[in-house]
């Protein structure tokens, strides 16, 4: 996989943890590691003074009887035994919410690291999930992350972190160093990620637009870097004077793809069937996707983070729609599956129930995060009216919209962007639409389908 490197040449099938969108390494022992690092740091340097906004989260924390229990029940729930007590190093775990804090607190100045290919931990692309990872899996800390007053507070975090990644020092992690994005070994694992989507070889400087002869090629900060733009000749159009084909949106993986979805349903149940009303935010315009196609795909941490016009056509109605920030699932144990751990008893662990959530989100995101709704007026009258829908995860929830209501976009124009990396997206069509389209691709594939590329088209 793209995110592993150096010497994890193998995984035991005991640690494999399917990962959509490869945000946190397939192998868990890689994120205790990378956790009890700075946790080690923490704790040997003692108690330090907060910055002002993680203060005002250990207000709020302190000041709310309700948000007090679950920040401190949600420690208390995750088990104080292996593999939860300690990391691959025998560091200590997180153990309370001025703990987190203060972890928050240590990480929250720096852009995230290529990590040492010698040392081969893998990388860790979102850093906040990390920290929440255990205990956002637990019944507090379910609660907690679907709290609005927490979730406000989240938001306020996460935009003065962002302040952070705009900055020209976050660029210090765009070097050739070892922990750098453009070593040697993170520049090829992501041309990688680009070119074994067209089985092409294109260097990084033929697919995105920078400066190879300047420093951090150009780029004047980490979201610089991430929100990269491609070379138009590397990803063209798909069939740009038939409007009956349909380009992909993002450079992404096939997640799911449900015809017949109902208008609203129980999404949050095992199996996350699609709730429309509730993914498009109770917009009026809903009604017309009752019964309709929806198409999911996943962004990498390595990949493009743009979105693009799947048609030509006119923008309806485009807005962000606030939400959720680390909410997942609560799986019941008789619902984990033991590919998780390898476990062939039959019967589900502690550590598969906690695992489960990060595994299975991706339709639960789609109604709960924070997320990009974009409907699309069609040219074609045989396609009419669709959605797409930027889904934030985690941190990666700054969706920024670069079209306005009532503008024309030809079919591949940029639609808008995830900041700090991508998570996840849907194109939504209306029942009598979603029963014409043919040939999307295969869920379940390896590779990404090339943004702009053909991805479905209307066939009678």
């Amino acid at each position: 996989m793209a995110y592993q490197h150096g010497n994890h040449h193998h995984i035991p099938d005991e640690y494999r943890v399917h990962k959509p969108g490869a945000w946190l390494p397939a192998d868990h022992r890689i994120l205790r590691h990378w956790l009890g690092h700075h946790i080690k740091h923490v704790d040997e340097v003692g108690e330090q003074e907060l910055i002002p906004v993680l203060k005002e989260f250990e207000d709020l924390i302190e000041n709310n009887t309700r948000i007090r229990m679950y920040f401190s029940a949600m420690w208390d729930e995750v088990p104080r035994k292996p593999p939860y007590n300690k990391d691959v190093t025998d560091h200590s775990q997180i153990r309370d919410y001025k703990h987190m804090l203060q972890v928050l607190n240590h990480v929250f100045g720096r852009a995230p690291e290529w990590t040492d290919a010698a040392a081969g931990v893998g990388l860790v692309g979102l850093p906040l999930a990390a920290i929440f990872d255990y205990a956002s899996a637990t019944p507090s800390g379910h609660a907690a992350f679907l709290d609005p007053d927490v979730n406000r507070m989240l938001k306020k975090m996460l935009n003065e972190w962002g302040k952070y990644l705009t900055s020209p020092e976050s660029a210090s992690v765009l070097g050739d160093h070892p922990t750098g994005w453009f070593g040697e070994v993170s520049k090829k694992n992501l041309m990688n990620v680009f070119n074994t989507a067209t089985n092409t070889s294109y260097k990084f400087e033929e697919m995105y637009q920078c400066d190879p002869s300047a420093p951090q090629h150009g780029y004047k900060s980490w979201d610089d870097f991430f929100t990269r733009r491609f070379v138009p000749q590397a990803r063209p159009v798909a069939s740009t004077e038939d409007h009956l084909v349909v380009a992909n949106a993002c450079e992404s993986k096939p997640y799911a793809l449900s015809h017949d979805v109902r208008l609203r349903d129980k999404f949050w149940v095992k199996g996350q069937p699609y709730s429309v009303l509730d993914m498009l935010a109770h917009d009026p315009l809903s009604e017309h996707f009752a019964g309709g196609t929806v198409y999911q795909a996943y962004l990498s941490a390595l990949s493009y983070h743009r979105w693009h016009a799947p048609v030509s056509g006119t923008i309806k109605r485009a807005f962000v729609q606030d939400g959720t920030y680390f909410s997942e699932p609560l799986f019941p144990a008789e619902d984990a599956s033991d590919e998780l751990t390898g476990d062939r008893t039959g019967r589900a662990s502690e550590y598969e129930i906690l695992r489960k959530g990060k595994t299975a989100s991706q339709g639960y995101l789609t109604a709960l995060a924070t997320r990009a709704i974009i409907f699309i007026e069609a040219e074609a009258k045989e396609i009419g009216l669709m959605v797409f829908i930027g889904v934030g995860m985690d941190e990666v929830s700054s969706c920024e919209i670069t079209v306005k209501e009532g503008q024309r976009v030809e079919k591949g124009d940029e639609l808008g962007m995830f900041h700090f990396g991508g998570s996840t997206h849907c194109l939504i069509f209306n029942k009598d639409v979603g029963k014409k389209l043919k040939g999307f691709p295969k869920v379940g594939r390896e590779e990404n389908v090339p943004v702009r590329a053909r991805l479905c088209a209307v066939g009678e």
